[in-house]
């Protein structure tokens, strides 16, 4: 079973870029960041024609998420509960590998794997009200998965978390030190999350130096390899001892219009 995460940075722009990825890479579940489009322009059919069945949370012009997938969906859930929250940050859904006979009905298969995908907040700079709410965004997904994991050990977060682990996450760390991404507390957050549990799939890997996922459109950011790491696969306990690798796809970064963000990739045993 492979699983995805791709910031997409507007899907009404990229929608033939990740169907052509699909038709590449025909992963089990691809979560999408920045939608950038409300749920009822969302391209089901499209999505649907590839051979994939989709689930949104979109909001128009920002945010915005999505589970694509070759096997239903079930349990969704928006959000964070708990959170109060207006902006389309999380969605969640347990999966069947196509393997398993998927369910008729709406009940949680004993082997599927819960998947959150999630657009953490930038937080725009230290100090500044994104930033608090960005914490606050942040201890609100810890608490509730914390009491996730009690009842689905087999989960997965990935997204784009807008926020790295270390240095080695970051091509410049003297010029990036305490700017937002890099800052103590936000990696405080993100270990908090890691204590939970969870395991950063990528460094359960030998990787080459100066893996990254983002790179700004700015200065030729991709072509001089200035970027950071910031999208994330974390997996639980339970699924640590199937993870069989771990990729940052780069390919898609050359593309005409691309997203900032490669996809981020994962295979479970």
């Amino acid at each position: 079973m492979k699983l995805a995460t791709w910031n997409i940075n507007s899907l009404t722009v990229r929608l033939p870029q990740v169907l052509d990825w699909l038709g590449a890479n025909p992963v089990d579940v691809l979560a999408l960041q920045e939608l950038k489009l409300s749920d009822d322009k969302f391209p089901h059919d499209a999505f649907a024609a590839a051979g994939y069945q989709s689930v949104c949370f979109g909001q128009k012009t920002y945010n915005g998420v999505a589970l694509i997938s070759k096997t239903p969906a079930l349990d969704v859930m928006r959000n964070i509960p708990g959170f109060s929250d207006e902006l389309a940050r999380v969605i969640s859904a347990t999966f069947a590998s196509e393997a398993d006979a998927a369910p008729a009905s709406a009940d949680i298969p004993s082997t599927g794997i819960r998947v959150v995908g999630a657009y953490f907040p930038n937080g725009q700079e230290p100090g500044s009200d994104k930033f608090e709410y960005k914490l606050a965004w942040l201890k609100g997904l810890r608490d509730w998965l914390r009491a996730e994991l009690l009842t689905r050990p087999r989960l997965v977060l990935m997204g784009d978390f807008n926020i790295t682990f270390d240095d080695a996450d970051v091509w410049d760390p003297v010029g990036m030190k305490d700017q937002i991404h890099c800052t103590d507390e936000e990696r405080y957050e993100l270990n908090a999350l890691i204590a939970l549990g969870l395991h950063d799939a990528h460094r359960l890997f030998p990787q080459a130096a100066k893996s990254y996922s983002w790179w700004d459109y700015r200065d030729f950011g991709f072509r001089r390899n200035h970027g950071m790491r910031i999208d994330h696969i974390l997996v639980s306990n339970a699924l640590k001892p199937q993870v069989a690798a771990c990729w940052i796809d780069k390919t898609p970064r050359k593309n005409e219009r691309p997203s900032d963000h490669a996809p981020v990739v994962v295979e479970l045993r």
